[in-house]
């Protein structure tokens, strides 16, 4: 019960076992207590040290309990008093909490004057995309490339994008046509979707990008290799340019509630198509099933369904065959 005034309950129990009969000493208030001595002796110095025991003027040697109506009041008040001076120390640090978040705005501030920032490190990089997305006024645009999301990823993404849904911020999100065999991608997917964001899928992505505002873009330094950092640009021309790769994207990608529709080039799928495509530019099959996001083997089975639809006995005869049909873009 007076936990809180500092009282364990120990202290608590021979407290009160004295005031019922302050002659008992250590020997008696452990055996009533059930305690050891030395947990009773621990007690009683702890009891002196709040003040709530005092020495007997009349049995020298003897320790006397201070009543409840004065000692407890004081450790009340010593309580209050240690409130109030935490009180201080609270206003004191709002102080200077405000004037530090002043201090790095004005530094922001200064910042946001570069046209193109380089920032170092995935820690930077995520402190930077968290700050442009706390910014955003109207929408977001985002290409994903790489296939399907790790889960700790999402789950990482999901309070940036709650924070985004209740400000009202329309979002725009790219995936590649290879994250639909991800459940928990999907799920994602969906669950922005429900929440007013439009999602759509595309076999082959831009690099990375985030666009904030039609106004700030975030594109990593090397899209190969996210470790070295990213760059943030606010140079007019350069945000248009991706605005209008991603827009480019955006019109042919189908969205994520609509199944992966077949295009009218003999009924092949998007991805089918795009991997014909690289094929026959040469691009290795290592090569392919990392721009389409999917593994090799992905890569290779795929292939192998469309040379058997082609009746082609090697990739040179599917790509002459699929040339002649019109398949090749």
């Amino acid at each position: 019960m007076l936990k809180q005034l500092g009282l364990s309950e120990n202290d608590e129990r021979v407290y009160w076992s004295l005031l019922t009969d302050p002659d008992l000493g250590v020997a008696d208030l452990a055996t009533e207590l059930v305690l050891t001595e030395g947990e009773v002796r621990l007690a009683l110095e702890h009891l002196g040290e709040l003040t709530l025991l005092r020495s007997s003027r009349d049995t020298p040697g003897r320790l006397r309990p201070v009543s409840p109506e004065y000692g407890l009041r004081i450790l009340l008040a010593h309580q209050e008093a240690e409130l109030e001076e935490r009180r201080r120390e609270i206003a004191a640090s709002r102080v200077s909490v405000q004037q530090m978040v002043e201090q790095y705005s004005d530094l922001r501030r200064k910042n946001t004057q570069l046209e193109i920032e380089q920032i170092a490190g995935l820690d930077a990089v995520q402190a930077r995309m968290e700050e442009i997305i706390h910014d955003a006024q109207t929408d977001c645009r985002s290409a994903v490339p790489g296939g399907p999301v790790a889960q700790e990823v999402l789950t990482a993404a999901r309070p940036l994008d709650e924070a985004l849904f209740h400000r009202g911020i329309h979002q725009r999100v790219l995936y590649q046509e290879a994250v639909r065999a991800s459940p928990h991608t999907v799920e994602y997917g969906r669950w922005m979707i429900d929440n007013g964001a439009e999602v759509r899928t595309f076999p082959v992505l831009p690099p990375r990008m985030l666009i904030v505002d039609s106004s700030t873009a975030l594109v990593p330094s090397a899209p190969d290799a996210p470790a070295l950092g990213a760059v943030c640009v606010r140079a007019p021309g350069i945000v248009s340019a991706l605005i209008a790769l991603f827009e480019q994207t955006w019109q042919l990608a189908t969205p994520l509630a609509e199944p992966d529709a077949p295009d009218s080039s003999g009924g092949l799928s998007p991805t089918e198509r795009a991997l014909l495509s690289m094929l026959a530019r040469g691009m290795t099959d290592e090569a392919a099933a990392k721009r389409l996001g999917v593994s090799l083997r992905t890569v290779r089975r795929r292939m192998d369904e469309l040379m058997a639809r082609l009746n082609a006995h090697s990739r040179f005869e599917a790509g002459l065959k699929a040339g002649k049909r019109g398949w090749l873009e």
